[in-house]
């Protein structure tokens, strides 16, 4: 997939919209000096090229009772085309894993969990994740504290040569 060329002021509405997604159209316009009508065409334009995949609300994990993350290393047994749509079918049926990403390296993949503590992690790992055919081995690491979360995407520099 080829990357959307973007000028200046998509670049503006992109890091705006990742800073407040749920700010008006209106709100959107006036930031990037933009008449509303021209802003919303804008964005319509970066949702149709898929630029811009969704919106969605960044909840508070602590004020939702999940209060312990964990990072796990998983090898899997067998690396057949089977065995690893069999292993992605799993993970995306379980709702503590709030990203899976495939690895270069030792490991196959690294999970991102979210839990409310530590006996809910031990189920988790112990009857969901190992109990999982093809799992080989897992290595854990919890969450200490965050220093930096994920903020949005770096954004590219604008094209040369467009407007804006």
């Amino acid at each position: 997939m080829t990357a959307i060329e973007l000028d200046r002021i998509d670049i503006q509405l992109l890091a705006e919209l990742q800073r407040a997604g749920r700010q008006t159209n209106a709100e959107l316009a006036e930031r990037v000096h933009l008449s509303p009508s021209a802003c919303l065409r804008r964005v319509q334009r970066l949702e149709r090229e898929g630029v811009i995949a969704g919106y969605r609300a960044e909840l508070d994990g602590e004020r939702l009772g999940l209060g312990l993350q964990a990072f796990v290393r998983v090898h899997l047994a067998r690396h057949d085309a089977e065995a690893l749509a069999t292993f992605a079918a799993h993970v995306n049926d379980c709702p503590e894993v709030v990203a899976c990403h495939a690895l270069t390296g030792e490991m196959d993949y690294l999970l991102h969990i979210v839990v409310g503590d530590l006996e809910h992690f031990s189920r988790f790992l112990l009857d969901r994740l190992l109990a999982q055919a093809g799992v080989a081995d897992v290595n854990s690491s919890f969450v200490l504290r965050t220093i930096k979360g994920y903020r949005g995407l770096p954004l590219p520099a604008p094209a040369r040569g467009r407007a804006g």
